[in-house]
C-alpha cells in the first residue's frame, strides 16, 4: 500500500520477534542528559554499534508557560564498505510532548513511530524514497 492511504493503529502495540538479542552498556562517554551506549560484544571499533539517549524536561518559561520534553534515541551501526571506509549509518528516533499530555499520548506517539519504521505501507518511502 502507498504512503498516501496508509493506515496506522491507534492504540496498538508493536514488538520485535526473532532476531538475536544484543546487550547495550555503558562505556563511560559524557553525554549531557543523556548516556553513551556500546554492544561490547563488538571488538572492532570501526564497526562498533552505539546508541546516544538523551532528555531533556520541561522548562518553565518566563511566561509562565512550559516548554515541551524531548526524549532522543539515536542508534548507529558502522561498517567497512568495499573501499575500506567507515560509514555511519544511523536511525534517530524522537519525541517531543507538553508536560501537560497524558501517558497514553506519550505511548500512542511511541507507537505511531514505530508503525512510521516498520510498517510495510511505508517500504517504499524507506526503501526507494516512493512518495507515492
Amino acid at each position: 500500500m502507498p504512503l498516501n492511504g496508509m493506515t496506522h493503529l491507534q492504540g496498538g502495540t508493536v514488538s520485535a520477534t526473532g532476531g538475536t538479542s544484543k546487550t547495550f552498556t555503558s562505556d563511560g562517554m559524557v553525554v549531557p542528559g543523556g548516556i553513551h551506549l556500546i554492544d561490547s560484544s563488538v571488538t572492532d571499533f570501526r564497526t562498533l554499534p552505539n546508541s546516544t539517549v538523551k532528555y531533556k524536561g520541561p522548562v518553565l518559561k518566563a511566561d509562565g508557560k512550559y516548554t515541551k520534553g524531548k526524549h532522543s534515541f539515536v542508534s548507529v551501526r558502522p561498517f567497512l564498505s568495499a573501499d575500506g571506509m567507515t560509514h555511519f549509518n544511523l536511525v534517530r528516533t524522537e519525541i517531543e510532548i507538553h508536560p501537560e499530555a497524558s501517558s497514553t499520548e506519550l505511548a500512542n506517539l511511541r507507537s505511531l513511530g514505530a508503525q512510521q519504521l516498520t510498517d510495510t505501507d511505508t517500504d517504499s518511502f524507506w526503501s526507494t524514497g516512493s512518495l507515492a
